[in-house]
């Protein structure tokens, strides 16, 4: 399935990219996303007419994203949960957690920003997560999960 990109996509291509792409991929995630529209030769005439409109907001996007990738840099932050004496959880830590404790530290980031590579905290300790707020901005963030205190 051909398909113009409409915004940058990771490991796929950048704006106004012809790209070929498994149609359950394109049909299912890129065009009901807004990210691509078929290559079809109508929407590629609509898209060279608007395409300074496309580069601008994406611009606005990237510059966006850059600004609170700054506020961002070297954060941590300290998530207290219930765990039993030897260090585990009763329960875990996952994205929405860690969402939220950096949303109410002042910036806010959704959950599907937050990247667990390991998957869900199950134990007390220091980790890292990444942050990957755009296609160009993704930094580190230090997550502390302590026991609460008794």
């Amino acid at each position: 399935m051909q398909l113009i990109l409409l915004q940058k996509v990771t490991n796929l291509g950048n704006l106004g990219d012809k790209v070929n792409v498994k149609p359950g991929f394109g049909r299912n995630y890129l065009v009901p996303q807004g990210k691509a529209v078929p290559a079809t030769a109508a929407n590629l005439a609509d898209f060279e007419a608007r395409r300074a409109e496309y580069e601008a907001k994406a611009e606005a996007n990237r510059s966006e994203a850059t600004q609170r990738l700054e506020k961002l840099e070297g954060a941590s932050v300290t998530i207290y949960v219930n765990a039993s004496a030897e260090g585990k959880l009763y329960g875990s830590v996952g994205p929405r957690d860690i969402a939220d404790a950096l949303t109410r530290q002042g910036t806010p980031v959704e959950k599907s920003e937050v990247v667990m590579g390991e998957g869900a905290f199950r134990n007390v300790g220091e980790f890292e997560v990444v942050v990957h707020l755009h296609a160009d901005a993704e930094t580190p963030v230090k997550v502390i999960v302590a026991p609460e205190a008794a």
